[in-house]
Protein backbone atom coordinates (compact mmCIF):
# COMPACT_ATOMS: atom_id res chain seq x y z
CA UNK A 1 0.00 0.00 0.00
CA UNK A 2 1.48 3.24 -0.85
CA UNK A 3 0.98 5.75 2.35
CA UNK A 4 0.32 8.40 0.48
CA UNK A 5 -2.18 8.14 -1.28
CA UNK A 6 -5.80 9.52 -0.16
CA UNK A 7 -7.45 6.74 1.46
CA UNK A 8 -10.66 5.57 0.25
CA UNK A 9 -13.37 5.31 3.22
CA UNK A 10 -16.68 3.06 3.62
CA UNK A 11 -18.48 5.41 6.22
CA UNK A 12 -20.87 3.85 8.60
CA UNK A 13 -23.69 6.63 9.01
CA UNK A 14 -26.23 4.77 11.01
CA UNK A 15 -26.31 2.01 13.01
CA UNK A 16 -24.62 0.15 15.79
CA UNK A 17 -21.17 -0.18 15.98
CA UNK A 18 -19.48 -2.44 14.67
CA UNK A 19 -18.54 -5.66 16.26
CA UNK A 20 -14.98 -6.58 16.11
CA UNK A 21 -13.65 -10.33 16.37
CA UNK A 22 -10.34 -11.12 16.50
CA UNK A 23 -9.67 -13.21 13.25
CA UNK A 24 -7.62 -16.30 13.08
CA UNK A 25 -8.25 -17.33 9.36
CA UNK A 26 -4.79 -18.05 7.93
CA UNK A 27 -4.65 -16.26 4.80
CA UNK A 28 -4.79 -12.98 6.87
CA UNK A 29 -1.24 -13.86 8.73
CA UNK A 30 0.29 -13.09 5.30
CA UNK A 31 -1.03 -9.58 4.84
CA UNK A 32 -0.01 -9.09 8.05
CA UNK A 33 3.90 -9.25 7.36
CA UNK A 34 6.03 -6.30 7.78
CA UNK A 35 7.82 -4.19 10.15
CA UNK A 36 5.03 -3.24 12.13
CA UNK A 37 2.89 -5.33 15.09
CA UNK A 38 -0.60 -5.81 13.52
CA UNK A 39 -3.70 -8.08 14.90
CA UNK A 40 -6.53 -8.84 12.13
CA UNK A 41 -10.81 -8.43 13.14
CA UNK A 42 -13.81 -9.40 11.31
CA UNK A 43 -16.78 -7.87 11.37
CA UNK A 44 -20.08 -7.82 9.41
CA UNK A 45 -21.81 -4.42 8.13
CA UNK A 46 -25.39 -4.09 6.39
CA UNK A 47 -25.39 -2.38 3.47
CA UNK A 48 -28.25 -0.95 0.72
CA UNK A 49 -25.68 -1.73 -1.79
CA UNK A 50 -23.14 -3.93 -0.60
CA UNK A 51 -22.06 -4.72 -4.49
CA UNK A 52 -20.79 -1.22 -5.37
CA UNK A 53 -18.99 -0.91 -1.94
CA UNK A 54 -17.47 -4.25 -2.93
CA UNK A 55 -16.53 -2.95 -6.32
CA UNK A 56 -14.85 0.68 -4.41
CA UNK A 57 -12.97 -1.66 -2.49
CA UNK A 58 -11.49 -3.28 -5.42
CA UNK A 59 -10.91 -0.25 -7.38
CA UNK A 60 -9.09 0.70 -4.63
CA UNK A 61 -6.70 -2.18 -4.13
CA UNK A 62 -6.55 -2.38 -7.50
CA UNK A 63 -4.59 1.33 -7.95
CA UNK A 64 -2.52 0.37 -4.49
CA UNK A 65 -4.78 2.69 -2.35
CA UNK A 66 -5.87 1.80 0.87
CA UNK A 67 -9.55 1.15 1.94
CA UNK A 68 -10.89 2.19 5.86
CA UNK A 69 -13.96 1.70 7.80
CA UNK A 70 -15.24 4.93 9.29
CA UNK A 71 -17.52 4.74 12.36
CA UNK A 72 -18.34 5.94 15.15
CA UNK A 73 -16.95 4.22 18.33
CA UNK A 74 -19.62 3.61 21.79
CA UNK A 75 -17.83 6.53 23.02
CA UNK A 76 -19.36 8.60 20.29
CA UNK A 77 -15.55 9.62 18.45
CA UNK A 78 -15.27 8.57 14.94
CA UNK A 79 -12.51 5.67 13.89
CA UNK A 80 -10.78 4.43 10.94
CA UNK A 81 -9.14 1.36 10.78
CA UNK A 82 -7.94 -0.09 7.18
CA UNK A 83 -9.83 -3.15 5.65
CA UNK A 84 -7.67 -5.85 4.08
CA UNK A 85 -9.94 -8.14 3.08
CA UNK A 86 -14.14 -8.10 2.07
CA UNK A 87 -16.93 -10.79 1.06
CA UNK A 88 -20.27 -9.86 0.43
CA UNK A 89 -23.28 -12.29 1.19
CA UNK A 90 -27.07 -11.76 1.21
CA UNK A 91 -28.71 -12.97 4.55
CA UNK A 92 -32.36 -12.50 4.08
CA UNK A 93 -32.22 -10.84 1.42
CA UNK A 94 -29.75 -7.83 3.05
CA UNK A 95 -26.67 -7.22 1.88
CA UNK A 96 -23.96 -7.96 4.45
CA UNK A 97 -19.94 -6.86 4.02
CA UNK A 98 -18.10 -9.23 6.11
CA UNK A 99 -15.11 -6.93 6.08
CA UNK A 100 -11.37 -8.40 7.77
CA UNK A 101 -9.53 -5.01 9.15
CA UNK A 102 -6.23 -4.43 10.60
CA UNK A 103 -5.16 -2.66 13.57
CA UNK A 104 -1.68 -1.71 15.17
CA UNK A 105 -1.56 -3.77 18.05
CA UNK A 106 -0.57 -0.94 20.41
CA UNK A 107 -4.00 0.83 19.24
CA UNK A 108 -6.18 -1.41 20.52
CA UNK A 109 -8.89 -0.66 23.72
CA UNK A 110 -10.15 -3.55 25.53
CA UNK A 111 -13.08 -4.54 26.33
CA UNK A 112 -14.52 -6.96 28.31
CA UNK A 113 -12.93 -10.74 28.57
CA UNK A 114 -12.90 -11.75 25.19
CA UNK A 115 -13.81 -8.46 22.77
CA UNK A 116 -11.54 -5.60 21.24
CA UNK A 117 -12.32 -2.87 19.31
CA UNK A 118 -9.85 -1.00 17.13
CA UNK A 119 -9.20 2.64 16.88
CA UNK A 120 -8.09 3.58 20.21
CA UNK A 121 -5.36 6.68 20.09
Amino acid sequence: MVDSAEPELITIIEGPTPEFHMSVDPWTFSVMEGQKGYVTAACQVRSFNGEKLMERCRRAWSSNRPIRLDYRQIDGLRRQVDIIGARLDKVEGVDVLNLWIRQPVNRLIRFGDDSSLPGAE
